[in-house]
């Protein structure tokens, strides 16, 4: 069967008007749109992209003019590409469409595929609305297929889940007829494949977008690290950082120059280390109760000289990267000074500022944390006979304390004791009014302080020697019983009588003492009163010739 040919014009590329047959002109026109289309994909961003669509439109689909109204982030559609015309260029470009104007375009007119041409006999009602367009009047067309200045051409662009994403709208082609059958699908294909190369192009755009805010982020990740680095090596105090959880615990694995200053240690002996292991043996449970994360402590570490110095400690539980181990972050500042001076000044508020001696409220102190409120004699052996009630050391059935671990303290002659009590001999000195009465108070001061040293020289470690005032001092030792209560006021009394030397002369002072039992549910006041009380017995049970001794 003979092939039938039509004779048609085109223009050939070096502009001469050649005639062809119609094959070939559908061949070299999908040959150019090959081409274009190749083009698209690359494209370095959007707005290349877009321009490309619309140029491609124009040099391989015959249309003078095309334009690209892309969807924005709200919505509307913006002009964002013109091609084939500077007018148009300039009248259209960057200006934007509301969505529902476009919609209704969309919506009405014929459809030829996914394309949407609206004639000019109905266009008419699109004239007053918000969509940028520079369409003119026209005379009515000669023939059904005669291209009207008024028509409109819509090829909406969609991605793979159906999103709109722009649409592109081409006019006047250039043969000056509306497009047929062969026209229409190359431009929907063409549509299609421009609708591709946008969803590449945003993938490519969110792609950069992320790249440059992954390096954002890196390069504000590294600045940050190495912020923390100068600030964690050249911070004028301590820092250190310890392993969370895990065998190794605790265990140091970062320490900066200040901390190794002043524990006196080298980076190397400290990653060996961890607190627990440098912490003072009466601060471990200082140490153990910090919780790990916003915990504050006062203790004392231990220095490579075998002494200690005193730190206050911070603690916080950061990650080491994102998502990665937790560990904990401890800020040591040297607070030495201000501990001695604290410390100091808690000794001058518990102590005789002129002996060194535990003053009068640190005596009450003393005695108080031995004491409760429940009378020895309710806890002897008949009150534990009395019933299971009785056995917490109440009477009369009264409920039970369950988790009263207090020892009490009785008098050695208490029912139920074991023959041991707590003493407290009251001390006064003989004839120390004379001695500040002829030579002053500088020397009585002088007798003072000689005689608190032999007091504390003459009791045990763990016992208490206190001056109260004046000449008058107290001994607590616990654990006596009445025999050796006596024998100690007897060694007391024997070491302080020996001369007292100041100043080239020599005096003498005598003491007498009185010996009371604290126990629980007395009142501070009843035992210093009872000793007191039964010092002035002894005292005048003596001669006033035995008494004085300066």
């Amino acid at each position: 069967m003979a092939c039938r040919y039509i004779c048609t014009c085109i223009r050939a590329p070096g502009g001469v008007i050649e005639t062809e047959t119609e094959p070939y002109v559908r061949l070299a026109s999908l040959r150019e749109l090959h081409r274009v289309l190749a083009q698209l994909n690359t494209a370095r961003s959007m707005a290349d992209t877009l321009q490309a669509i619309a140029d491609g439109a124009v040099t391989a689909l015959d249309f003078e003019v095309a334009t690209v109204n892309l969807v924005n982030p709200d919505g509307d559609l913006l002009v964002a590409a013109v091609a084939g015309s500077e007018r148009a260029e300039a009248a259209l470009a960057g200006r934007t469409g509301s969505r529902e104007s476009w919609e209704r375009r969309l919506s009405m007119g014929e459809r030829w595929g996914e394309l949407r041409f609206i004639p000019y006999t109905e266009g008419w009602v699109l004239d007053h609305d918000d969509v940028p367009q520079w369409h003119t009047t026209g005379p009515a067309p000669r023939s059904p297929d005669e291209w009207h200045p008024m028509d409109r051409l819509f090829a909406p662009m969609y991605a793979s889940d159906g999103e709109l994403l722009a649409v592109l709208e081409v006019d006047r082609p250039r043969d000056g007829k509306r497009p047929g059958a062969w026209g229409r699908e190359a431009l929907q294909m063409y549509a299609s494949q421009a609708a591709i190369a946008i969803s590449n192009a945003r993938l490519r755009g969110n792609m950069q977008r992320a790249l440059v805010r992954l390096e954002q982020e890196q390069q504000a990740l590294r600045a940050s690290e190495e912020s923390f680095r100068q600030a964690f090596e050249y911070a004028p105090s301590g820092m250190a950082i310890a392993e969370v959880g895990g065998e190794n615990h605790g265990r140091l694995i970062r320490v900066n120059d200040a901390l190794c200053r002043l524990l006196g240690r080298s980076v190397t002996a400290l990653r060996r280390y961890s607190f627990a292991d440098l912490v003072h043996p009466e601060d471990t449970t200082v140490l153990l109760r910090t919780p790990a994360e916003g915990g504050r402590a006062e203790l004392r570490l231990l220095r490579r000289d075998g002494s200690y110095v005193w730190v206050s400690m911070r603690n916080s539980v950061v990650a080491d990267a994102a998502d990665g181990p937790r560990v904990l972050l401890t800020h040591v500042e040297d607070i030495e000074e201000r501990k001695r001076h604290e410390l100091a000044l808690a000794h001058r508020a518990s102590h005789d500022s002129l002996t060194g001696l535990p003053n009068s409220a640190e005596l009450r102190t003393r005695l108080r944390s031995r004491l409760c409120d429940t009378p020895s004699q309710r806890i002897g052996p008949a009150a534990a006979s009395a019933g299971p009630a009785d056995a917490y050391g109440q009477l009369g059935g009264a409920a039970p304390l369950p988790y009263d671990h207090h020892e009490h303290v009785r008098a050695p002659d208490a029912p139920g004791g074991d023959g041991k009590g707590l003493a407290v001999l009251f001390c006064d000195l003989d004839g120390f009014k004379a001695i500040n009465d002829r030579y002053g108070h500088v020397c009585g001061d002088a007798v003072l302080v000689e005689v608190a040293r032999r007091l504390e020289q003459g009791v045990r470690d763990n016992d208490t020697v206190a001056r109260l005032g004046g000449d008058e001092f107290v001994v607590l030792a616990d654990g006596l019983g009445l025999a050796e209560a006596s024998d100690l006021a007897v060694r007391l009394r024997n070491a302080i009588i020996p001369p007292i030397r100041f100043e080239g002369r020599s005096v003498r002072v005598g003491a007498s003492f009185g010996i009371g039992w604290a126990a629980c549910g007395m009142t501070i006041e009843e035992i210093l009163e009872s000793a007191d009380q039964r010092m002035y017995i002894e005292k005048r049970s003596r001669s006033q010739g035995r008494r004085r001794a300066g």
